[in-house]
């Protein structure tokens, strides 16, 4: 029968890392006696990074002591103790090939189920001075899972482990694990996996989406322009550069022989790279303003005082100059439906969302619309005619503007201008429909600011959808906050290595001579990252490599789709440029 060898509790600490600060609580010990399993936690146990740990769908992690013997022999360790895996409870028996999702299991006083494979995240690997551990966990079907407590009450060490339930769907601990992290997944599997109850939400959403994708994924690809037109940086010509306020200029974008350029969707961007501005050649993304014209592309560009490359673009070029462009990206794009649809915008954030506009007037919607769009005055609100102009062609369209540099408040016949800020109180005195489904562009706290006020009046956070105009937000789960800075070159001496460019952020340096990964140097100029691992077993440190070639240390579990990098492990061979 099984048995539970120990009971492994640890709260989190704060430990250096490569420069960095990790809190986190993998350190587990052994302790004595019995110990209260309550719905969150054990007694005395603790997680750093509750996203990824901890909570009721993950409050106790299981490993087995077969697996001990396997790392000890794999790794050459002789040192391992209960708890060096990260674990609260070491057990006999209960292999991850065997155990499966929505099994029920008796432990002293306490039941418990089983929600999900461990995710295997860097710090286990942190723990066990081992960097390729959680790769290994996965390629080596050892993960390890987690279970929820159903039933409240004391553990201990010697306890039996009794099964009372079996999960429906038969899905084992190792076949989920290898679902989510390795290819060739099973069509068949996944559909199992969906139907598990027990199944932690993050899980579940996971398969989900990957069901999509392997169903539809052709469809996919199409509506939220996953496949990029051309790879790398294509010669445009400069077919008009259109002055909208004192500080905002439209650019027009044809190409040189005078064909259509490939469909682009209302809310992707394009990168330019732009020689003329500066050397090295500064590269920039910006929103499209409409998304084809005439089978041309526009951007518009706010002239930014000590921006180099939009001070040349909206001062200095002029018709018929050549630009580097990449092809357009992004999937902060229109979801095809019904639903009424909510365009909400600050300042030159309204460049993706006008795309948008002009996408439902050209497919002449149906659907409810609401354009609200925020600036200081009309003065510094640019493209406003247009946006007007579009909304006359929409039969359900409702126009709101708030200029926030007014103290009078007035109404015109152009649509309701309201003189005061975009406010919470003022959204929801709107009667945004609840059912709406939002599409957010402006600086970072004011789509902050409108998230929550729209979940205030009633819409669905998982209905609203926001792209931040610049580099992306940084998730880097575990680590103690770090002052922001802005993104910058590297310390020390400029490596000899190939020129890397972090597109969003505006950074071009050489790579270090001292090596390290792309994630490393994105740190070091604290470009702003998305990461949970640092393994090649996750995908959310994968960005579009827009151009250049990189090589992979270690090898990945799943390699990147075409057009895409792995940035946790991966090393540049050429110059690179990255839309980070």
């Amino acid at each position: 029968m099984p048995s539970l060898l120990s009971v492994n509790v640890g709260m989190p600490k704060n430990v250096p890392w490569q420069g960095r600060t990790v809190y986190t609580g993998v350190w587990k010990y052994p302790v004595r006696g019995p110990v209260m399993a309550r719905r969150l936690n054990l007694d005395g146990d603790g997680q750093g990074d509750r996203a990824g740990h901890g909570g009721e769908q993950r409050a106790v992690l299981v490993y087995q002591i077969d697996s001990y013997r396997h790392w000890q022999r794999h790794l050459g360790r002789d040192d391992l103790e209960y708890g060096q895996f990260g674990e609260n409870l070491t057990v006999e028996g209960l292999a991850d090939d065997e155990v499966c999702i929505g099994d029920r299991f008796r432990i002293g006083e306490a039941e418990f189920e089983v929600t999900q494979p461990r995710v295997t995240c860097y710090r286990v690997g942190l723990r066990m001075a081992e960097p390729s551990l959680p790769a290994l966990l996965v390629s080596h079907h050892r993960p390890g899972f987690y279970m929820r407590v159903l039933r409240e009450g004391r553990i201990q060490a010697g306890d039996d482990i009794i099964k009372i339930g079996s999960g429906p769907g038969a899905l084992s601990v190792t076949d989920t694990d290898a679902l989510l992290y390795l290819p060739d997944r099973d069509i068949e599997k996944l559909h199992r996996a969906v139907r598990i109850p027990a199944l932690s939400p993050g899980w579940l959403g996971s398969f989900q989406e990957l069901l999509a994708a392997a169903e539809h994924g052709d469809a996919a690809a199409e509506a939220t322009g996953d496949e990029p037109a051309w790879e790398g940086f294509r010669g445009l010509r400069v077919a008009s550069v259109v002055q909208e306020t004192a500080t905002v200029s439209s650019i027009q974008l044809a190409a040189p022989d005078g064909s259509r350029l490939p469909p682009a969707r209302g809310g992707q961007h394009l990168t330019l790279r732009v020689p003329e501005a500066a050397d090295p050649a500064p590269v920039r993304s910006y929103s499209l303003s409409s998304a084809a014209v005439d089978g041309r592309y526009r951007i518009s560009v706010k002239h930014e005082p000590r921006g180099v490359a939009s001070t040349y673009l909206t001062t200095k070029l002029r018709p018929g100059a050549m630009v580097d462009v990449a092809a357009p990206r992004g999937d902060f794009v229109l979801k095809p439906g019904t639903a009424p649809v909510l365009l909400v915008s600050a300042g030159i954030g309204l460049t993706p969302v006008l795309a948008m506009l002009h996408e439902l007037s050209e497919s002449r919607s149906e659907r409810e619309v609401w354009w609200i769009h925020s600036a200081r005055s009309s003065q510094e609100h640019p493209l406003a005619a247009e946006a007007h102009a579009l909304i006359g062609t929409l039969p359900h369209a409702r126009q709101f503007t708030f200029y926030s540099g007014d103290a009078s408040a007035s109404k015109t016949a152009d649509g309701d201008i309201i003189h005061a800020r975009l406010s919470k109180d003022a959204v929801i005195a709107l009667g945004v429909p609840r059912d709406a489904t939002a599409y957010v562009c402006g600086p970072a706290s004011f789509m902050s600011d409108v998230k929550d006020a729209l979940s205030a009046a009633g819409v669905d956070p998982s209905a609203v959808h926001s792209e931040l105009f610049g580099a992306l937000g940084a998730i880097t789960p575990g680590l103690r906050a770090q002052n922001d800075r802005q993104p910058h070159q590297p310390p020390g001496a400029p490596g000899t290595g190939p020129e890397v460019t972090f597109a969003r952020s505006g950074i071009s340096t050489p790579f270090p001579d001292t090596g390290g990964s792309l994630l490393e140097l994105a740190e070091a100029c604290d470009v702003p990252v998305r990461w949970s691992c640092r393994t090649g077993v996750c995908h959310t440190c994968v960005t579009p490599l827009l151009t250049g070639d990189v090589t992979y240390e270690p090898t990945p579990l799943e390699a990147p789709a075409d057009g895409e990098v792995l940035i946790c492990c991966a090393r540049p061979d050429s110059d690179v440029v990255l839309d980070m």
